[in-house]
């Protein structure tokens, strides 16, 4: 795992996760896909993921209208 915010990046693993969280880092993994998103960050990725699964299904739904 990883710990990146702005340019930094750092190697973490279970133990220094909450430490770095705290500290505003998002945690990755080796394909910098987000494992958990800084509880400090603007919008809750939860709800950013919510928000973008229900803006693609909109998309598909209007891509099918449109035909």
């Amino acid at each position: 795992m990883k710990a990146i915010k702005d340019n930094k990046v750092y190697e973490v693993n279970e133990e220094t996760k909450k430490v770095y969280l705290a500290k505003g880092f998002d945690i990755v993994d080796d394909n910098f896909n987000v494992i958990e998103r800084s509880p400090t960050a603007t919008v809750p990725y939860r709800e950013y993921e919510k928000l973008l699964e229900e803006n693609n299904k909109l998309r598909e739904d209007l891509a099918q209208k449109k035909k």
